[in-house]
């Protein structure tokens, strides 16, 4: 099975698969560790990066801890060098990009996975290509369905063919979530700001961006349900849709219907807050890029759509918490219930300003994150080797890296993120790589040894803190 549900456990590192060789003893200094890459040997690196390559030996130089630095060289090229299939399809760059150990492609996963190397692009002609690749790939996936999540390298038929819904060739997983078509919008303005490059907004991706419009708009449900339903034979709850697939019940209200979470499990009361946010962020930089090609009309309806979110979020995204205020829920469902907790993947209740969906100053933010990182949060888990917020998606007590990294992205405290860093430091079980996530007691037992996202995001808090903290390197 290649589901994000096979959870790759390991109470032992050889249970995992992991080879040992990155530790070694140094000669003539006993109990002293070397530090060996576990990098794949150049010859069999999918893609080399020069500027990437660059800046890994600048940061590593400049970092005292030999354990981080062995940490960030592993991590930060992991998609380049293990997910890249680049190749050009007439004429055009086409970049697939796997997700680690699923060899499908998210179109989340795949946008987050390259965004850390867009600065590099205009140093290196290559990589510009690449993610012009992965940006016309994108593209294809989301003309196919727009309500899938994950996608396949051509017309193979997926493991999960029987699911009850309109499952097509070459789609891996059919969850919609609002965040899967958020993340497409974000990598392709990113890359036109740093690029220049406006090549990529041809006539195929104007298509898909008017699909995105149009499906945003038909998961508000005002005049209906909409096309989409889901359900799954299986033992897993939260990998199956309620309400005969449509969802529990939601009352419009202007948001936008989730029916899955960032994590592929189901929402429970179908409007996920931080997916909407990042939906009126999106829609704001669709609405950039329209105006830019003069087309006027597509961009004041996105941000019309924009601010009917906007004023939907004022009054429905937060309620009063008896110990921290006012703060923004994680779920509702337009009926006044309201779902207090915040989950491990990006987008998070945590995460936004990390993708520009809110300021870090915002008092309700503010709030927000102190309730999100406390054990008033359900899934915030604390044991002997860290603290730190986990999943549904994972099995209780687990903490994901992947929020280790976002708390200290959304933090203005050093001391906050050297902690963060430390907890980072000594959890990867000796692997030199980030997991899906590992048992607050026991780091060695972790799920997912090879999960490129959180790898590379990884190496970007490393080049974030390099600049704006260098001291704490």
């Amino acid at each position: 099975m290649t589901s994000r549900r096979t959870f790759i456990k390991a109470t032992s590192l050889a249970a995992a698969g992991i080879a040992l060789g990155g530790y070694g003893t140094a000669t003539g200094l006993p109990g002293r560790k070397e530090y060996i890459s576990n990098r794949p040997a150049p010859s069999s690196r999918r893609f080399v990066s020069q500027a990437v390559e660059a800046r890994i030996a600048e940061i590593k130089s400049v970092i005292r801890d030999p354990e981080l630095a062995w940490m960030f060289e592993n991590c930060f090229p992991n998609t380049l060098d293990t997910t890249i299939t680049y190749s050009e399809i007439n004429g055009k760059p086409d970049t697939f990009v796997i997700t680690g150990d699923i060899h499908a492609m998210w179109l989340r996963d795949s946008s987050a996975q390259v965004w850390p190397y867009i600065p590099f692009i205009k140093k290196d002609e290559p990589l510009r290509k690449l993610i012009a690749g992965v940006i016309n790939r994108q593209v294809k996936c989301i003309l196919l369905d727009p309500y899938a999540n994950a996608f396949l390298d051509g017309n193979q038929e997926s493991e999960w063919k029987s699911d009850i819904t309109e499952m097509k060739p070459g789609i891996h997983e059919r969850k919609w979530e609002i965040d899967s078509l958020c993340y497409p919008v974000r990598l392709a303005y990113g890359y036109w700001k740093a690029s220049g490059d406006s090549s990529v907004f041809d006539s195929d991706w104007l298509k898909a961006m008017e699909l995105v419009y149009q499906t945003f708009r038909d998961q508000q449900r005002k005049t209906g349900r909409g096309p989409y339903s889901f359900k799954r034979t299986t033992s897993w709850q939260t990998d199956t849709v309620p309400g005969n697939g449509w969802g529990n019940p939601a009352r419009p209200n202007g948001l936008i219907v989730s029916i899955f979470r960032p994590s592929d499990d189901a929402t429970i009361f179908p409007y996920l807050i931080p997916s909407n946010f990042f939906a009126c962020q999106s829609l704001l930089q669709l609405s950039g890029i329209y105006g830019y090609l003069n087309l006027f009309k597509e961009a004041e309806r996105c941000r019309a759509l924009s601010e009917e979110l906007t004023l939907a979020l004022s009054n429905q995204a937060t309620i009063q918490h008896p110990v921290y205020g006012e703060i923004y829920c994680y779920e509702t469902d337009g009926y006044g219930n309201r779902l207090m907790m915040d989950d491990s993947n990006v987008p998070s209740l945590l995460a936004m300003p990390y993708l520009g969906c809110i300021e870090k100053e915002d008092r309700i933010y503010q709030n927000t994150r102190r309730f999100a990182l406390s054990e008033n949060n359900p899934y915030y888990f604390s044991g002997k080797a860290a603290r730190g917020i986990g999943s549904p998606h994972t099995p209780g007590g687990n903490i994901w890296p992947m929020t280790l990294i976002m708390q200290a992205m959304t933090s203005n405290s050093p001391s906050e993120i050297s902690d963060c860093l430390q907890m980072l430091r000594n959890t990867h079980a000796g692997t030199g790589f980030m997991h899906e996530s590992f048992n607050k007691d026991n780091p060695a037992d972790f799920t997912r040894n090879w999960f490129a996202w959180a790898n590379t995001l990884f190496g970007e808090l490393i080049c974030k803190v390099h600049d704006e903290h260098p001291e704490l390197l």
